[in-house]
């Protein structure tokens, strides 16, 4: 059988292409023609560095996004195109500062449009390079529905998706890009209507979700690991993220990646954040063992803060409350 092209494969699935990124269709087409079109001149109009230049220059940013936060030549570019739905809805005002830097996305603080009725939100941009870099993804996705970019389960015989998937095209590179962004707002969205304490989803993008902010403007609220609490306050707030682990559960999800870095302390409160990695409690076979490290590592630090507690019994007893009956054995499986 005789192989086909990269393009024309990708030519093939652009219907599928719109399910996944706003700027499919005619535009991506058109891109796409432009691309040939320069190189096959080979020699660019403008250098990289100009272009770079002019992105991060607002007056020259579509839109007029202006930003009181200078990004660096090589952040500006994709930083602002992340954020550029964001201005165009009247969400968003201004990029104030960046507040937490990571592996695979950054927060900054904007400033929210007076109609949101806050003064600050909370912008968590993704390096679409970076989705590349995520280690051990496949933990987490396990028993997972890949999700577009309007939050819409696929359909696992959806053959032409699965295939891209299966084969690490380009197209199926962004399928997994854009469902792993998805599922940590969606995650949010649930778990705020049933009253988590998590930040207030307001919007997502391709690239960037745009959520509740906690902390001052430039200044992010720290996470728990940089607290130091006395035992009162300290029992307080571990019962609040012992409820918060029990809520998921009842709504059949796992955080993934709970501990004392991914909760927010500001103003005597928590909040719970990073949720790319939610896991499905029913149908992912590590399920017992990533909820009894979530615990075990909330645990241990609610114990250096002087809150003694046991862990395997608190897992046991949300297991077989939430997920399993007490006649069912655990599975045993190693992270």
């Amino acid at each position: 059988m005789t192989s086909l092209p990269d393009d024309f494969y990708i030519d093939e699935y652009e219907y599928y292409e719109e399910l996944f990124d706003p700027l499919a269709g005619d535009s991506r087409r058109a891109r796409r023609r432009r691309g040939r079109q320069a190189k096959q001149r080979r020699t660019p109009k403008k250098s990289r560095q100009q272009i770079v230049a002019e992105l991060a220059d607002p007056e020259g940013y579509e839109g007029g996004s202006n930003t009181t936060y200078r990004p660096s030549r090589y952040e500006a570019g994709w930083l602002l195109e992340s954020l550029r739905s964001f201005y165009d809805r009247e969400l968003i005002t201004d990029v104030l500062a960046l507040v937490k830097g990571g592996k695979e996305a950054n927060v900054y603080c904007c400033a929210a449009d007076p109609a949101i009725g806050v003064d600050l939100l909370a912008a968590k941009v993704y390096r679409p390079q970076q989705f590349r870099a995520i280690r051990n993804d496949t933990l987490y996705r396990q028993g997972r529905d890949v999700l577009t970019s309007t939050g819409r389960a696929v359909k696992k015989t959806d053959h032409r998706i699965m295939r891209a998937i299966g084969k690490k095209t380009r197209f199926g590179t962004q399928v997994m890009q854009t469902s792993w962004l998805m599922h940590e707002y969606k995650t949010m969205e649930r778990l705020y209507q049933a009253g988590g304490t998590v930040p207030r989803p307001i919007a997502v993008s391709e690239n960037a979700i745009l959520m509740g902010y906690r902390g001052e403007a430039g200044w992010g609220a720290p996470t728990l690991n940089e607290v130091d609490l006395d035992p009162g306050e300290a029992a307080i707030l571990y019962q609040e993220v012992l409820y918060n682990v029990e809520l998921m559960l009842q709504h059949g999800l796992i955080h993934g990646d709970l501990s004392a870095y991914n909760i927010l302390y500001w103003a005597d409160e928590i909040t719970i954040i990073d949720f790319p990695q939610a896991t499905d409690s029913l149908t992912n076979y590590n399920a017992y063992t990533i909820l009894e490290r979530d615990i075990a590592r909330v645990c241990e630090y609610f114990a250096q803060q002087g809150v003694q507690s046991e862990p395997d019994a608190i897992t046991d007893d949300l297991w077989h409350r939430y997920v399993m009956s007490d006649d069912t054995d655990i599975p045993d499986y190693e992270l």
